[in-house]
């Protein structure tokens, strides 16, 4: 990775313009006013391919046409800058607008469960914790070898899992393809929908922060369910009413949540392993 010392020279240096002002608004990400007056985020990636990686999945999610992303400034192996996307409070026409919108980019597919963004590395990131973007043709087998199991085995590796949790989750991977619904075509995933990488308006909503990659629609959905999304019932009623989706999908619901819970087991310890075991209980009953 190149070794820039501050957000403003990054910005300065993939912009070509001068910086006015800036505002931390977390350890790596800084709102900067470039001379020209227009306002750009400078974040910094903290590990090698985040950057190219998330610089991908916006670039694939804003080629969908459907929902609003930050238009990337440009990036190198360190520094991304992209457009500011403003926040504000959630209204109704906003939600059914994300539910639409998440219909429409879902359906603007990709070549292969696990497929990388056009350009984008195989190994990535989701959040903090790698994501291997490996491509397969059967989503239960894809999702369970490559979006389950890798973490089932780091949590174990680093004692957050017991032997007999990590049986539970195994024997639920045993069972995805019983209760999976009928086979769909892979969609375009943001990846990490879960609320806070939702920024409201009153008129759109814009996602940041994609783990994009070639998945079942089904989990970017059951992701924006987990940790609580405003208006979720007018953003589903929305999508469903545009790409309405399979019977019982409600009760696929914990096994799509399977993967974010894992993840967040091996980010952030034995207060999330609990709620993983649970959902892979209920997978298949």
């Amino acid at each position: 990775m190149t070794q820039v010392s501050t957000p403003a020279e990054a910005a300065t240096r993939i912009t070509g313009r001068a910086v006015a002002e800036q505002r931390g608004l977390s350890g790596a990400v800084t709102e900067v006013v470039l001379d020209s007056g227009d306002t750009v985020v400078v974040k910094r990636g903290h590990a090698r391919n985040a950057t190219p990686a998330e610089a991908a999945g916006l670039r694939w999610l804003s080629d969908a046409d459907a929902v609003r992303v930050p238009e990337v400034r440009g990036h190198d192996e360190e520094w991304l800058v992209t457009e500011l996307v403003g926040g504000g409070r959630p209204t109704h026409h906003a939600a059914e607008r994300l539910g639409r919108g998440l219909a429409a980019l879902h359906a603007a597919g990709a070549p292969a469960f696990g497929a990388a963004p056009p350009e984008g590395p195989a190994d990535a990131w989701i959040g903090l914790a790698p994501m291997a973007n490996a491509p397969g043709e059967d989503w239960p087998r894809w999702y369970a070898e490559h979006r389950v199991l890798p973490y089932v085995r780091r949590a174990v590796d680093e004692g957050t899992l017991d032997a007999d949790e990590a049986a539970v989750i195994e024997q639920a991977c045993k069972r995805l393809p019983e209760m999976t619904g009928p086979a769909e075509p892979p969609a375009r995933l943001h990846g990490d929908l879960w609320n806070g990488n939702v920024l409201w308006g009153a008129v759109e909503a814009a996602l940041i922060d994609p783990a994009a990659h070639g998945g079942h629609r089904e989990t970017d959905l059951a992701m924006l369910q987990l940790f609580g999304c405003p208006l979720l019932d007018r953003v589903l009623a929305a999508y469903q009413e545009v790409a309405p989706l399979a019977e019982g999908w409600t009760d696929r619901i914990g096994a799509h949540q399977l993967f974010p819970l894992l993840v967040h087991t091996v980010l952030f310890g034995r207060s999330y392993a609990g709620q993983a075991v649970a959902a892979a209980r209920a997978v298949g009953r």
